[in-house]
């Protein structure tokens, strides 16, 4: 159900996850939002290394991970740093909670939402979408990114307001967005996720074709 396109950096990792009821009716336990305290004990670490790759993987294409464009892992950083860190939903906590102890952007979209087919590729000359719900539109010209029959909906930036959990998501698709310079990583990064998930009891399944080539 997602295809990759051949990318000399990305080293991904995703999975589908359901849950028992929609997202308004699922509390995140304070199990899941004390990981957004920087010094919160978590399996994996951020580092210089890790970042600097990343912003390598999002260059590839053409796209400048700077200012405002850079990765979303390193806004959650700094939000953590200023305590602004709060609760969205169960999906994107676990989601924030990963990305920002791993250092590796990760994407989480309502899978209902998405229109197969899914892929993966560099968006193209040209490629831009809303991010938010105050119509604010991003330019992810070169970026890698995730496209559905619409277009693109996701990278590891800022992901679109089309495809964005809600308070009815039931089902996501997460991609964590790594680095061969760090072999496994994503992988690892995305047990912990999936593992934080199932113990509220949500289920979590592979993608079938998930594997950056």
């Amino acid at each position: 159900m997602l295809s990759f396109e051949p990318h000399p950096l990305l080293d991904a990792a995703a999975f589908v996850t359901e849950f028992d009821g929609p997202l308004g009716e699922q509390a995140s336990p304070a199990s899941l939002t004390d990981l957004f305290r920087l010094d919160a004990t978590a399996p994996l670490q951020r580092s210089e290394e890790v970042r600097a790759a990343v912003r390598d993987l999002l260059r590839h294409g053409g796209y400048k991970p700077t200012g405002r464009g850079k990765p979303a892992s390193e806004y959650l950083v700094r939000a953590a740093e200023e305590g602004t860190l709060g609760s969205i939903n169960l999906a994107v906590d676990a989601c924030n909670a990963v990305s920002l102890h791993s250092g590796l952007p990760i994407s989480v979209v309502d899978l209902d939402l998405a229109q197969a087919p899914l892929a993966v590729r560099i968006a193209p000359e040209g490629t831009s979408y809303v991010f938010n719900a105050s119509g604010q539109e991003i330019r992810i010209d070169g970026l890698v990114a995730l496209f559905d029959a619409q277009g693109a909906c996701a990278n590891a930036v800022k992901d679109s307001q089309r495809t964005k959990t809600h308070a009815g998501t039931r089902r996501t698709l997460s991609i964590v967005w790594g680095t061969n310079a760090h072999p496994g990583r994503a992988a690892q990064a995305a047990r912990w996720y999936r593992e934080l998930l199932e113990a509220t009891g949500a289920r979590t399944q592979d993608v079938e074709g998930a594997a950056a080539r």
